[in-house]
């Protein structure tokens, strides 16, 4: 399957459940009188703002590079991912204004049953659509559906808490009917806001990373750092290495210092190698510049840090160079 048709079907998928569930938990909660469960309406319509973020982010993200966006559009993932991060901050806010409303204003839950029903529906839910959001995000490196799945994911833990209370409060009016528990309703709904504010502080931090052309993460550098270094003797240096992130693209500059006497055509092929090399490795879209340098002897700062020569083979080629 075309990796841009999978990401939008999984994006599509996300959509649909978040649409089911929201209109599911806003009906229970108003029929039951649970903030809790409303709340969880609330965090799901979130939840869909965000998926419908998603789905436009990976559709426009596919586009082809055109005049406007020589270096495409992979950056527009990022910008969801960050969207998608403060909406679940004003999720949080407002269930935390309606949850100490309502321990300030405590209302009897009506039939709590349903309250456990549908969130146990939405946990099985978004269990299968978040963990098929983050196969697909992780496998395309898609900034966007790995932070739907995170919506979904944060989603699945406060569900779970939320069942939890609900049942203590069912169970607690056959074996406790002298003890009110109704407070636990909106206790946990303050609990599953802090959840929430925890997740949308992770997706910001990755999405700004990549937003600010943070480098690529470390483990990928060094890769790239000891495979140029096993190309000597062809490779005398290698300097300014230099990584960037923009959606699933990664953008890799570096300048490499060659024997002198190489003609034009022939250092040419070794950097042609060296970008046929490195788009094998990295699963994901890969734009690699690499720029040549004779090495000559006059060697930079910058050159002299990357040297890969022996201090003997240093000074012969200052030797051969001044030779010339």
């Amino acid at each position: 399957m075309d990796i841009q048709r999978k990401k939008t079907r999984v994006a599509s998928l996300s959509v649909i459940s978040n649409t089911i569930l929201v209109i599911f938990k806003a009906i229970v909660g108003i029929i039951i009188g649970s903030v809790a469960v409303f709340s969880e309406a609330i965090h799901s319509g979130m939840d869909l703002i965000a998926a419908l973020i998603a789905f436009f982010a990976v559709k426009m993200s596919g586009k082809e590079a055109d005049e406007d966006h020589a270096f495409g559009h992979t950056k527009v993932e990022n910008i969801s991912a960050a969207i998608e991060a403060l909406l679940i901050f004003v999720a949080a806010v407002w269930i935390i204004y309606e949850a100490i409303r309502k321990l300030i204003n405590p209302q009897p839950l009506e039939t709590v049953g349903w309250g456990i029903v549908v969130m146990f529906i939405s946990t099985i839910v978004n269990i299968i659509v978040s963990q098929l959001l983050f196969k697909v995000g992780k496998e395309t490196d898609s900034a966007a559906l790995i932070a739907d799945g995170w919506h979904l994911r944060t989603d699945v833990y406060t569900s779970v808490g939320v069942m939890a209370g609900l049942s203590f409060i069912w169970l607690g009016r056959y074996f406790f009917p002298g003890i009110n528990l109704v407070w636990l309703d909106p206790v946990i709904a303050i609990a599953v806001a802090m959840l929430i504010l925890h997740a949308a502080y992770d997706l910001t931090k990755h999405a700004v990373q990549d937003l600010v052309d943070q480098s690529a993460p470390i483990e990928e550098k060094e890769w790239m750092q000891n495979y140029l270094s096993a190309l000597y003797p062809t490779v005398h240096s290698f300097h300014r290495l230099r990584t960037r992130k923009a959606g699933a693209t990664r953008f890799i500059n570096v300048h490499l210092a060659l024997n002198s006497k190489l003609t034009v055509s022939e250092s040419h092929n070794i950097g042609d190698n060296i970008v046929a090399d490195f788009k094998a490795h990295f699963p994901h879209d890969i734009d690699v510049i690499v720029h040549i340098e004779p090495c000559d002897g006059t060697c930079s700062p910058a050159c002299k840090s990357g040297c890969l020569l022996s201090e003997d083979e240093q000074k012969a080629v200052v030797a051969n160079g001044q030779a010339d």
